[in-house]
């Protein structure tokens, strides 16, 4: 039974961002939108437990919610003031036009356009994130909250206002509007749509355990999508380097976890497990991006990814490589997070203890990082400062977001036992 409702409920996350923009498309209504998909969830949770799992999830709740929007549209329009007789015409019947629309549509494409919706440059730039991060990726408020640090009240604030600015186009009061941009648009957009089409990816990549196959949908439609910017941005390397990312990561997959959940450290994957047509696709496009001589922060990571992918087993990574690539990122993205990566290259090269002094200073900025405290307890456990290392990995166990991050530090507790 438990196993069930996981697997309706992350399939119910997965579908979230195509019926969703879906339905949006055809309502224009970003509250009207949500309610009907939220309603049409709760009836995923009643029939699908009795009738069996539909055979396309995101059809499905698309079709629910496009009903449920319909009745509230109905009602509404009782409540609302006839137009005068001559204004009226019986030539068109509009609410079929609507669910034929619905019906028709190829509605997996609509997340993208989403995606610029929420990029619009008419929103400031925290105001994007986060209404992407909601609507498209379906964090809650709270967890939102947490990435930004911020208050969920004012998390909450900072979406309602952008919500506002979108429905304004409704009554033509110079809100930002429903039509995907055009070609100037898109090029302006296009570096905050990336970003969000990677953050889709890796809320679907960072999900654990049994919930890791049943997100990997939103690695996918990152990827998809990912695949669609490049049919409009052709010559642009650096989406050729998100799509080379994505697909080198995502290739891993089936290693990543063992049969009880646990996290496997990329060194000891079984690279039997990994996806070789999805590497030999990556590497292929990274190889691509790079004869255009425009490195970006997508193709150095993609670089770092595919040095792990072509390396044999762990003995033959090549991390004094890892080391100039993550030098390079610094310099062209600086950020304690990549410090933070460089030093486990730095720790395979010059050991714990080099590696350690890149990391300790990092520690007024990410005090509150679940990866800040594994990586510096481990690297105070290989040099014997088993004290230190216990608080690192037991501050690190109360900021783990998932069940198999905790786990996963409490067997290195175990080891200093």
């Amino acid at each position: 039974m438990m196993d069930e409702a996981r697997w309706i409920g992350t399939t119910l996350a997965a579908a979230r961002p195509q019926a969703l923009a879906a339905l949006l498309r055809y309502f224009r209504d970003l509250d009207l939108a949500e309610e009907a998909f939220q309603e049409a969830c709760l009836r995923a949770l009643r029939t699908w437990p009795q009738n069996g799992p539909p055979r396309d999830a995101t059809a499905w709740l698309i079709f629910v919610g496009r009903n449920v929007a319909l009745d509230t549209v109905r009602r509404r329009a009782k409540l609302t003031e006839l137009p005068p007789e001559e204004a009226l015409s019986d030539t068109q019947d509009t609410e079929a036009e609507i669910a034929e629309r619905i019906d028709g549509a190829h509605y997996r494409d609509d997340v993208l356009r989403l995606l610029f919706i929420c990029c619009h440059p008419d929103l400031p730039a925290t105001q994007q994130i986060a209404l992407a991060l909601r609507i498209v990726s379906g964090l809650s408020v709270r967890q939102i909250a947490r990435a930004f640090l911020v208050s969920e009240a004012a998390m909450e604030q900072r979406i309602t206002r952008a919500k506002a600015r979108i429905a304004k186009a409704q009554s033509g009061d110079g809100g930002v509007p429903f039509e995907a941009p055009g070609a100037v648009e898109r090029a302006e957009r296009l570096g905050v749509v990336a970003a969000m089409i990677y953050l889709v990816f890796n809320e679907g990549y960072s999900a654990a355990g049994d919930a890791s196959a049943a997100r990997a949908p939103l690695c996918e439609e990152a990827i998809r999508l990912a695949r669609l910017l490049l049919r409009l941005f052709q010559a642009e390397p650096e989406i050729m380097g998100l799509t080379a990312l994505m697909l080198l990561q995502h290739a891993r997959a089936r290693a990543r976890f063992d049969k009880e959940g646990a996290v496997i450290l990329l060194d000891s994957q079984d690279r039997e497990l990994w996806n070789r047509p999805m590497i030999g696709e990556g590497l292929a496009l990274l190889d691509k991006a790079v004869r255009h001589r425009r490195p970006g922060p997508y193709q150095l990571q993609a670089a770092i990814a595919a040095l792990h992918a072509r390396a044999k087993g762990p003995e033959d990574t090549d991390w004094a490589q890892i080391d100039l690539l993550y030098g390079t990122l610094e310099f062209l993205q600086p950020s304690p997070v990549v410090t933070l990566n460089r030093a486990v290259a730095i720790s395979k090269l010059r050991g714990p203890e080099a590696a350690l002094a890149m990391v300790e200073p990092l520690g007024d900025r990410l005090t509150g990082y679940f990866h800040y405290h594994g990586v510096r307890g481990a690297l105070l456990m290989q040099l014997g400062r088993t004290s230190e290392a216990r608080d690192d990995f037991m501050t690190a166990i109360s900021l783990a977001t998932t069940a198999a991050d905790a786990a996963h530090i409490r067997t290195h507790l175990d080891g200093l036992k």
